[in-house]
């Protein structure tokens, strides 16, 4: 036992300097970009809610990895959330102890995944860029000519919500409220004028959205941003999949359900602008830092684009529910009050 118990020490010791030393070290990428260790790689991750702050879950086959109590458990340095993690580089760090938790499975350091309150996937963005209008039959069905460059907007960080979270609907503003389901880029390294070929080599991985909308604001002058903005209004989760494990974000179903309703179904590879597209032309305007996330549009089926009059549309409403998902990324909940 003792034996186990040194061995055991002696691994932990030496993954946290390999954590330690791995940030400086750089790697080339298959399109010869340099890429440094610090993004997270092979791991499927949690945002969870604790004990008034938040703290990272590693899903994996015996439940949820809880962090925080692995590195407490091992003596290891962890990342405190998902934004320490990917602002500060330090995927080499989660490795760390994902590696020494499993050499030591007798601690008992997974929970149930029921068991875990989400968070947001990110709660400290620097940047929460919107993409309108991506889909050429989403343009069509509202009556907005297909765009000739990526029309971009953005959301601040009020709007941030999570998996089986709540949105209380700001229905002394508006009535007109509507779902659109996205996928969302998060990003891992810092991002500048970089080419479509080496795009999304930035990107850290991807997740499921929801860019909820309030219809009647966001056309009551020529700017979107007040039918966009309202608190919750950005739904995002379960799950951040890191880049490695979506071998192609532009061939996923999408799919949205409203009171078990399937509303919208369709593919990523219909999207105007693909993924790396999207990634090059915000470049060239402005840095995306890590941490950012990048919400890449939605495909018809939107209440909005509906034709009847919109006096007699079924808006969403307190008390229904909505289910969001992208293939092999989860499905993101979350109901109206």
């Amino acid at each position: 036992m003792g034996d186990r118990r040194d061995f055991l020490k002696a691994t932990a010791a030496g993954l946290a300097a390999a954590a330690v030393a791995a940030p400086a070290r750089a790697a080339t990428s298959p399109s010869g970009a340099s890429a440094p260790f610090g993004m997270p790689r092979d791991m499927t991750l949690i945002n969870m809610r604790r004990d008034g702050g938040y703290t990272l879950g590693v899903k994996t086959k015996d439940g949820v990895l809880d962090v925080a109590a692995a590195g407490k458990a091992l003596g290891l340095p962890v990342p405190a959330d998902m934004d320490d993690l990917l602002q500060n580089g330090k995927g080499p760090m989660l490795r760390a102890v994902i590696d020494a938790a499993e050499a030591a499975p007798d601690r008992r350091l997974t929970i149930p995944e029921a068991t875990i309150a989400y968070g947001p996937l990110v709660t400290r963005p620097e940047k929460i860029i919107m993409m309108g209008f991506n889909y050429r039959k989403h343009a069509e069905e509202t009556g907005t000519p297909v765009p000739k460059d990526p029309p971009l907007f953005n959301k601040y960080n009020n709007t941030l919500n999570h998996h089986g979270g709540t949105i209380t609907l700001p229905t002394h503003a508006a009535r007109e409220f509507d779902y659109e389901t996205e996928l969302v880029m998060v990003f891992g390294r810092e991002c500048r004028d970089v080419s479509e070929a080496d795009a999304l080599d930035y990107v850290a991985g991807y997740s499921t959205g929801n860019d909820f909308s309030a219809r009647d604001l966001q056309t009551l002058t020529s700017q979107f941003m007040i039918g966009k903005t309202s608190d919750g209004f950005a739904p995002l989760g379960p799950y951040l999949v890191t880049s490695d494990r979506v071998p192609d974000p532009n061939n996923l179903r999408l799919v949205t359900k409203v009171n078990g309703a399937v509303r919208q179904d369709w593919n990523t590879n219909d999207m105007i602008f693909n993924c790396r597209q999207l990634i090059s032309f915000a470049s060239k305007v402005m840095t995306i830092r890590p941490g950012d996330i990048f919400y890449t549009g939605t495909p018809q089926g939107v209440i909005f684009g509906e034709k009847t009059p919109r006096a007699e549309r079924t808006w969403l409403k307190p008390g229904d529910a909505i289910v969001s998902s992208l293939e092999g990324l989860g499905e993101l909940h979350f109901t109206l009050a």
